[in-house]
């Protein structure tokens, strides 16, 4: 199991997030603290692997409470949850070791995509021994993954999947024929799951202008963190 600790400064929404984990297969919630002082308590009594941490605490910021974590010694591993999303906070907090960062207010499919990457990591990590460049790459993408949209009736998940790491794995922008020589699908097939990308914000549409004068439609997966 992997224990972890939420920390929100109002108690509701620790109970809700604190809810959600335990709905997790694989997770627990080891304990609940609302300031960081707090937290840190915590972290030194009890045996905790993941904080799901806030930044807005009364007494100090989370950014504070990461970076006390590292001076004593505690690799335990954060992922930010909160409402602070200015690029200044965003980027220290990568630079303090956060694994992750959630944007507040998320669902509780977008809490648990990222901690079942977070588990996935840990699977990969806990294996040992040396890794190839693929490998390295994977673990360094586990955690940027992004829930899928809901289907509508007539798609596939796996389609859609196929599609997804199609896009991801090309350099630039490509065409409805380029993905569907890529993946195989018929062109009609690999227009119906851009279009529905594109409507979703995971992929990016762009115009390319040619001889003939009609410009070609070119996508890019455009999904973030």
């Amino acid at each position: 199991m992997i224990e972890v600790l939420v920390v929100d400064d109002d108690t509701r929404v620790a109970d809700v997030n604190a809810a959600y984990v335990a709905k997790i297969p694989g997770f627990r919630v080891a304990a609940k603290a609302h300031n960081a002082a707090e937290a840190l308590r915590v972290v030194e009594d009890v045996p905790v692997d993941l904080v799901l941490l806030d930044h807005y605490l009364p007494d100090e910021t989370g950014l504070s409470v990461v970076r006390s974590l590292r001076e004593r010694g505690h690799l335990t591993d954060v992922i930010m949850v909160t409402a602070a999303r200015d690029v200044a906070t965003v980027q220290a907090a990568m630079r303090h070791g956060a694994l992750q960062y959630l944007v507040k207010p998320f669902s509780y499919a977008g809490l648990r995509a990222k901690l079942d990457a977070y588990a996935t990591l840990r699977r990969t990590l806990d294996g040992g021994g040396e890794a190839e460049q693929a490998e390295v790459d994977r673990m360094f993408s586990a955690l940027s993954s992004t829930p899928a949209p809901e289907l509508p009736k007539g798609h596939s998940p796996t389609t859609a999947e196929l599609v997804r790491r199609a896009l991801m794995a090309a350099e630039g922008p490509i065409s409805a024929q380029e993905l569907a020589d890529r993946t195989r699908l018929s062109r009609q097939t690999a227009q119906r799951y851009l279009k529905l990308l594109e409507r979703t914000g995971r992929v990016s549409l762009s115009l390319k202008y040619g001889d003939t004068g009609r410009p070609e439609h070119r996508y890019e997966w455009a999904a973030s963190i």
